[in-house]
């Protein structure tokens, strides 16, 4: 990747081989560049044990599905989670009582590894360099350039790689992300998570896997939440037989050591954890999670929304530009739609344009994920029974229908609809793929002060850093996408199940796709500069 005569193709490095490295690298192919993705693991997962489940929204399995040539693949990989239910179980008598139930869910459920496997595979066999270490790089003076160094680690040897663009796809911790940021810290959310898969395969008729399906009958199309007291638990099932949970529990932040969030656990720890489960859940969930070997603790981190996501030829993707709680299933699907964003970004400006497709990039994506990143704290504080900037902490036992409508996945910022990006041009063929959104505001208060639980609060005030033409131009995009959102709403009523519809708006015409319950608004000419 030195820049021989004979290649052709802009040339970017992405740092972090997991799921933002692996969609960074599709859709940039797709977009016409050549790509190296450095990973320090040594070989290409084929499970992983901190790995675990994950869910893939509607909008982001289609994108994969075009970076897979269909969407068999990604079908065949996944179950459905059609449903997606919030109950509360009583720690004393074990009753339980559903708070809401949504039958429109329209998700899907996977494990990590067999996710990263469907993209990893499908990739050219020259793309990921397995056992390099990211170690430093560096801008030319001229910005027409990066220089990266990796060392492999099999022979100790430091590579130096030149490209174009240099893509930090290397998660919540980025080191990347820390030499642009030496004082960003990421905030801890109050709680941590235990995580576990059991296979049961060989066992589908033992008392364990019969109890759990009498006590969670919708399993393999529901996605469960079990709230109890200060805490809750999340519960589905995944391809293979695999039952799939994640339970979190408040406490004060742990000391970590290395560069993980996941933390080594002791045997002791995880006699504690099933003495506390046997107490505060049903049993049939306590002895699934009792038969579930080697789970794993999360430490649950976010950070407010960054301001800026780009140096020069340097981009942040995933977590590493979002760093998010669990709560809304987003961490994958902002990581997929980061990439799709990007490579569109890169094929419409091209090379020469460098910094302005970046900017679009950045002024795309910043808006949607600083709101769903805000709404996942929120959620999450709200389940765990915390304290909350505008309302007592949740009770599951004595809150109203109003209070546990809040609970949906559905309340999650453009869930229903993806707004398009200002310029974007009508694409017919593949409706589906016009991946980009459009500004929105974010005023938000000042931080408060941290107690064992997190910080409550929420996005740093853009008027200090942000021009006074640049917020302009985001209260004008603010209003417009407010009026879009309105028609496109109007519109999801009207069009039927996997058809497209054409609505006014301004004097343009906005097609919407709907399947599920999600209208994608996709074409669009307007241009606000």
């Amino acid at each position: 990747m030195t820049g021989g005569a004979e290649e052709k193709h802009p040339q970017a490095v992405v740092v972090g081989g997991s799921i933002g490295g692996v969609c960074t690298a599709h859709a940039l192919i797709a977009a016409g560049w050549h790509v190296v993705v450095l990973e320090k693991s040594p070989a290409a997962p084929t499970g992983s044990p901190t790995g675990a489940g994950l869910g893939l929204e509607p909008l982001s399995r289609r994108i994969i599905d075009s970076w897979l040539g269909g969407s068999k693949f990604l079908d065949e990989a996944t179950v459905p989670l059609e449903i997606d239910q919030n109950q509360v179980t009583d720690e004393k008598t074990k009753a339980t009582r559903i708070l809401t139930r949504d039958e429109n869910f329209n998700f899907r459920a996977g494990h990590w590894a067999d996710l990263h496997s469907l993209l990893h595979d499908s990739l050219p066999p020259d793309v990921f360099y397995w056992g390099h270490q990211f170690l430093s790089f560096h801008v030319t003076d001229d910005k027409g350039s990066v220089s990266v160094k990796a060392k492999v680690l099999q022979t100790g040897e430091v590579v130096d790689i030149v490209a174009d663009l240099l893509v930090a796809a290397d998660g919540c911790l980025s080191s990347i992300r820390q030499h642009f940021l030496p004082n960003f810290k990421l905030r801890y959310s109050g709680y941590c998570a235990w995580r576990g898969v059991l296979d049961f395969s060989g066992n589908e008729n033992s008392e364990t896997i019969a109890g759990i399906r009498r006590a969670y009958p919708d399993l393999g199309k529901c996605l469960y939440f079990d709230l109890g007291s200060q805490t809750h638990l999340v519960l589905y099932e995944l391809l293979n037989k695999r039952m799939n949970w994640l339970w979190y529990i408040n406490q004060p932040e742990p000391q970590l050591k290395g560069s993980s969030v996941t933390m080594k656990v002791r045997e002791e720890m995880i006699k504690e954890m099933h003495k506390e489960a046997e107490r505060i859940w049903v049993p049939e969930l306590s002895r699934l999670m009792k038969e579930t070997p080697r789970p794993f603790l999360n430490v649950i981190y976010d950070s407010n929304p960054l301001e800026q996501i780009f140096w020069d030829n340097v981009v942040l993707v995933g977590d590493a530009a979002h760093p998010t709680t669990p709560h809304c299933l987003r961490s994958t699907n902002m990581s997929v739609q980061d990439a799709a964003v990007l490579g569109n970004c890169l094929e419409k400006w091209g090379l020469e344009n460098l910094h302005n497709a970046l900017s679009e990039y950045q002024a795309t994506r910043l808006p949607v994920v600083a709101k769903q990143v805000l709404h996942a704290r929120r959620l999450g504080r709200i389940k765990q029974g915390l304290p909350l900037p505008d309302a007592p902490p949740f009770d599951p036992k004595k809150a109203t229908l109003e209070d546990c409508v809040q609970l949906q996945q559905r309340n999650i910022p453009f869930f229903g609809f993806v707004p398009p990006t200002h310029g974007e041009p009508p694409h017919q063929d593949s409706p589906q793929l016009q991946i980009t959104q459009g500004y929105d505001d974010n005023r938000g208060a000042k931080q408060d002060e941290g107690d064992d639980h997190g910080d409550i609060d929420v996005l740093p005030d853009h008027d200090r850093e942000v021009g006074e033409g640049r917020r302009r131009e985001m209260d004008d995009q603010m209003q417009w996408n407010e009026g879009l959102e309105g028609v496109l709403r109007a519109g999801l009523q009207s069009v039927d199940q996997g058809k497209e519809l054409q609505l006014a708006f301004l004097g343009e015409y906005i097609t919407v796709f709907e399947e599920g319950g999600f209208a994608l608004g996709l074409s669009c000419s307007r241009d606000i500069s």
